[in-house]
């Protein structure tokens, strides 16, 4: 795999005259900004020269200005973990925990902004009706992917996550058939063979919902729903947070669309736990009627 800018200056950084250093360090510290910033910010930013600009990113192996912006957008949209801006993690008077909060903020609204109401309540219904519901995530969408599970299980039976661990999908997705929706997580950084997935899961007479990030736009037109969830962060790792608020939505939706099944099934999980005394706390009994 091609280095990426990161590991290229960290490589030839002590190589480097003290003012392609400057100019080093200040990308390093401000990643995320070099979509905005031109040859010519750089150079008045850093105190050089901009043929000093110049030299750096022919040294760094790249062409113009442009490749490396171009560079820098593609590092982002497949979620290497690079550190974006080094003063974003600085305590301050409480700012780190404020810059967190708006992110958080701003990735819900825009995950939110993007759900039309009828497409939603069209997932939540064939969620609830479906024959079987069928979760697939890989390498950081496998949590999610087990996680949805979890709470939909609580709701309705017939929810599994596939593949199970080492083994293969081909069994998993055979027998699907109109009756049954696939509920796929694509975020980014997604294994190779995950656009054959989509292929596949596109020929079969299943309902197929994606849950991604924007990066996952391209297979829009293959699935029936594409809901999407930023990742953006204050530094190199992307927040699952609006994933998992999403995830809570939906399960709530389909709880509350079989509310009666789903509150005998609620209660008979709540006994079995005090039978086989699963859980650390005691169940306490809840009067459903009350509520």
């Amino acid at each position: 795999m091609t280095p990426h800018i990161g590991q290229r200056i960290t490589a030839q950084f002590d190589a480097l005259s003290a003012q392609e250093q400057r100019v080093a360090s200040f990308i390093l510290d401000h990643f995320d900004d070099l979509a905005v910033y031109s040859a010519a910010d750089l150079a008045r930013l850093t105190g050089v020269s901009k043929s000093t600009v110049s030299r750096l990113f022919k040294r760094l192996g790249f062409e113009s200005y442009r490749s490396v912006k171009d560079h820098a957008r593609q590092l982002r949209n497949l979620g290497v973990p690079l550190v974006i801006d080094a003063n974003a993690m600085q305590d301050e008077a409480g700012a780190p925990f404020q810059r967190h909060l708006q992110r958080e903020q701003d990735n819900l609204q825009r995950c939110l902004n993007g759900i039309a109401a009828d497409q939603f309540a069209a997932l939540v219904e064939r969620l609830a009706n479906a024959r079987h519901v069928v979760m697939i995530g890989f390498r950081n969408s496998y949590p999610l992917a087990l996680h949805f599970r979890q709470q939909l299980i609580q709701a309705r039976a017939q929810v599994r996550v596939a593949p199970q661990p080492n083994q293969s999908l081909a069994e998993e997705i055979v027998d699907l058939n109109d009756q049954d929706v696939v509920v796929l997580f694509g975020f980014r950084r997604r294994p190779a063979a995950f656009a054959s997935l989509v292929n596949a899961l596109e020929r079969s007479p299943a309902k197929v919902a994606l849950i991604a990030d924007p990066t996952a736009v391209n297979f829009a037109s293959q699935v029936d729903w594409l809901m999407e969830a930023p990742l953006e962060s204050l530094s190199a790792f992307d927040s699952y947070a609006t994933a998992n608020s999403l995830i809570c939505l939906l399960a709530n939706g389909v709880l509350h669309r079989r509310l009666g099944e789903g509150r005998e099934r609620i209660s008979a999980i709540s006994d079995s736990y005090a039978d086989l005394s699963e859980l650390e706390s005691p169940i306490m009994s809840v009067d459903w009627n009350a509520q």
